[in-house]
């Protein structure tokens, strides 16, 4: 149930990062070589990024394959950033939402990403609407698990919660009311990537002080990409990536931080 990808490095144009690797998350969108669960990720596609000086992000979102997107080829090709988060999607219900489905979604200086799936929804997730204001409720940007989940992170970044625990906690929240879930969670502010691993592959390769990819599955086969082991908080920046448990949560108490 989809792909993504997050690059932190040197700027770059988006074609770079996300279309000339051999397998890069272009052709991940016919040809994923990793992915678990489904095999074409062709209803819907989205790109965010950041420019130099400005702090809230840029998004494209299609709703249709990455690769029957003329526009994105240009886009790719012109368009130069440091700061990239791009998914290609496999819909849980087909067409749902239409591009508003299409990760990234965004906030403030926020981008979000989902790779794969609530079980069980949207019945699962019922305990866990009161959660949230009735304001974000009626402001969710799509009508799926992906767009729900967020709202949680998001709620938790509001409140102060640092990126790594806003996710955590919304994984262990989802995975106890759901707990057949699929939770690789991804996030950016342009300076620091945060994800998770819960169900489903997540890579990356750093070159410390240069550049930071974190992705579903390599985009090439150069050595130095490691696997992230599931049940894992990553936290990466340009200096580097570290790397958290995420406890099962019939372990954790509900108050207790995940990092």
């Amino acid at each position: 149930m989809c792909r993504h990808l997050a690059y932190l490095g040197p700027e770059e144009p988006l074609g770079r990062v996300l279309v000339e690797p051999p397998h890069s998350l272009y052709r991940q969108s016919w040809a994923p070589r990793r992915q678990r669960y489904g095999t074409v990720n062709a209803d819907g596609f989205g790109v965010g990024w950041y420019a130099p000086g400005d702090p809230v992000p840029a998004r494209y979102r299609r709703a249709g394959p990455v690769w029957a997107d003329l526009s994105f080829a240009d886009l790719a090709r012109v368009v130069r950033s440091g700061a990239v988060l791009a998914a290609v999607r496999d819909a849980t219900l087909a067409g749902a939402d239409a591009e508003a489905a299409a990760a990234p979604f965004a906030a403030g200086r926020w981008l979000f990403s989902h790779n794969g799936a609530v079980a069980g929804w949207p019945d699962s997730a019922a305990s866990l609407v009161s959660l949230l204001p009735p304001v974000d409720l009626l402001s969710l940007q799509a009508r799926t698990d992906s767009a729900f989940a967020w709202a949680l992170v998001l709620h938790r970044l509001r409140g102060g919660e640092e990126a790594a625990q806003a996710l955590g906690e919304t994984v262990r929240l989802l995975a106890e009311a759901a707990p057949a879930s699929r939770l690789n969670l991804l996030l950016t502010d342009g300076a620091t990537i945060t994800a998770t691993t819960w169900g489903d592959s997540l890579w990356y390769r750093t070159e410390p002080g240069r550049a930071t990819v974190v992705a579903s599955e390599p985009y090439d086969d150069d050595p130095g990409w490691q696997e992230v082991p599931d049940r894992t908080v990553l936290t990466a920046s340009r200096a580097g990536v570290l790397l958290d448990p995420l406890e099962d949560p019939a372990a954790v108490s509900p108050k207790e931080p995940c990092t």
